[in-house]
């Protein structure tokens, strides 16, 4: 029996357990769409290419599965690189997959014609051509196996439309046995565990830094732990995913942030990076940010990482969950605890001060701020609701606010920094958990990104309760500004009066305005309910953790 290429490429994506692909109609797509239509594959349509990658990368950051997307060529492959560059930025696997016109690649000016694989393969671990329907199903399988394989990271494939129509015999393409993955180092080096263990014990200020690749490695219990164990203070870097599930003495918030942080990691004579990169958030792990002569150990599922950016004292490449329940016991063993105390009790109280200076006593009177809102949706942070935060100072605000703790369940940008996000995050929440309920908290510019969106969630059935932060500016860049250039220097960072909640009901979602903390509280239990896409349009001063009080 013959198939399409097309038919062979989404038979390999059902292979892998693809469901739904994230998409935006165009050239060159047309053979995919009946391919997935035959085979059952739901497609998520968008209004832009950004909003389909978007989705296939916040699905991957949420679940560790594969997010695919597909676009049509030319500037729709130029717009969907946006959520590539995010996913590659915090190492999700993401599948894009990108139409072309029949005779793409022989340089004869066909339609939308220009080399797409080069834009995209600085920002993916794969990037090829498919130039023969014959190599679609290997090639597909390659595709997916290097994207979730050691460091995850996005692929690419741009399949011309001739390739997808054109007949194959499907036996010959029909591969003996599906690929379970590559096998990856799980247990450490006892000698390495010893070794980094002893260094622990000789430290006297020793700072846990818990990164993305600790949630990947879903060592939640055992962070907290080894930290318990060995009385060692614990911080994430921004915008990494958190692996503190519940309010604990020993997480003392975020590094990294424009709003600041107490002085841990400048002080501290060792680092424990645990699935964490070395970057900015912790100042390359270089003096003036830290200390001369400071120790570094590093544990990290993927080997290529442990050298990335500063050369470890001890380097084990093992998985996090597992390296850091063997280095629990032997801390343990050589009793290392109390000499740890004094730091993680003046840590704590560092970061006590730290928080008073702008999160403290009651809070202000008169207008909104971002830390009204964030303390309004407290209560909602439930273990069955998936929390994204989207934008610059109300993200400060939530970091800050809510810092007793940092469950899994909470989503950022990630490591990229990108803001215009959140709406197809919220709806890859959706459908990566359909049973629980999803809480999105923007600031207006961000939420101005992808606002028509809100039309493809409530036709598709992806509900979610968004809270805008509206001060009617870039909030963070005003707030950066005006202490720099002070207010004659505040310049094209603010916007003019918008209404999201009337902009929501014009794209068949839910809009409500709420002017006080009460009023965002009822209308967050009421959006909840509505089985629709709710708005909540908040006014707000502009304020960031960081301005002066």
């Amino acid at each position: 029996m013959a198939l399409t290429g097309a038919d062979l490429l989404v038979a390999e994506l059902a292979r892998h357990g693809i469901r739904w692909v994230a998409t935006l109609c165009g050239n060159g797509l047309n053979p995919f769409y009946l391919a997935c239509k035959r085979a059952g594959i739901r497609l998520v349509d968008t209004h832009n290419e950004q909003a389909a990658a978007y989705i296939a990368d916040t699905y991957a950051r949420l679940t560790g599965r594969l997010g695919v997307c597909a676009v049509s060529s030319g500037i729709a492959h130029c717009n969907a690189l946006t959520g590539v560059a995010n996913a590659y930025f915090d190492g999700a696997p993401v599948l894009l997959i990108t139409g072309a016109s029949a005779g793409y690649g022989a340089g004869r000016g066909a339609f939308q014609e220009f080399d797409q694989v080069a834009l995209a393969a600085p920002i993916c671990k794969s990037a090829s051509l498919v130039s023969r329907a014959t190599d679609i199903a290997f090639m597909t399988r390659e595709a997916i196996a290097v994207a979730s394989a050691g460091h995850p990271g996005p692929s690419h494939l741009t399949v011309p439309l001739d390739v997808l129509e054109a007949r194959v015999d499907a036996l010959a393409e029909e591969p003996a046995q599906m690929s379970t993955g590559m096998r990856t180092i799980v247990r450490p080096d006892p000698e390495l565990v010893r070794e980094a263990a002893k260094l622990i014990g000789h430290s006297q200020r020793p700072l846990i830094v818990a990164g993305t690749g600790a949630f990947h490695a879903q060592a939640q219990g055992e962070v907290v732990e080894f930290s318990e164990a060995a009385a060692i203070p614990i911080v994430t870097p921004i915008w990494d995913r958190g692996v503190i599930e519940d309010p604990h003495p020993h997480f003392l918030g975020v590094v990294g942030a424009a709003s600041g942080e107490p002085r841990l990691l400048a002080d501290a004579d060792l680092v424990i990076a645990v699935g964490a990169q070395v970057d900015y958030r912790i100042g390359f792990l270089r003096p003036p940010a830290v200390q001369e002569g400071l120790r570094i150990i590093r544990i990290d599922s993927d080997p290529s990482q442990l050298r990335q950016g500063a050369e470890p004292d001890v380097a084990i490449a093992a998985s996090p969950s597992i390296c850091l329940r063997e280095m629990t016991e032997e801390v343990k063993r050589l009793g290392t605890a109390p000499s740890h105390v004094e730091w993680l009790e003046e840590s704590r109280r560092r970061w006590s001060r730290f928080r008073e200076r702008w999160a403290g006593g009651p809070l202000p009177e008169g207008t909104m701020t971002g830390r009204h809102i964030v303390e309004a949706i407290r209560p909602f942070l439930a273990d069955d609701v998936v929390f994204l935060i989207d934008g610059g100072n109300i993200g400060q605000w939530a970091h800050m606010v809510l810092a007793d703790h940092y469950p899994s369940n909470w989503i950022t940008c990630g490591a990229s920094a990108v803001v215009g996000w959140g709406i197809p995050g919220a709806m890859a929440a959706k459908l990566a958990f359909p049973e629980r309920r999803v809480l999105l908290l923007s600031g207006d510019g961000a939420f101005g990104f992808t606002t028509a969106e809100l039309e493809s969630a409530a036709r598709q059935g992806l509900p979610f309760v968004a809270v805008v932060a509206n001060d009617r500016a870039w909030g963070i860049v005003v707030s950066g500004q005006a202490q720099s250039f002070g207010e004659g220097g505040v310049i094209a960072s603010r916007t003019g009066a918008i209404r999201y909640d009337e902009v929501a009901r014009g794209f068949g979602a839910n809009g409500v305005r709420a002017e006080s903390a009460r009023e965002l509280q009822d209308a967050i239990r009421k959006g909840f309910a509505s089985g629709l896409p709710t708005v909540i349009d908040v006014p707000i001063a502009v304020s960031g953790p960081s301005d002066p009080r």
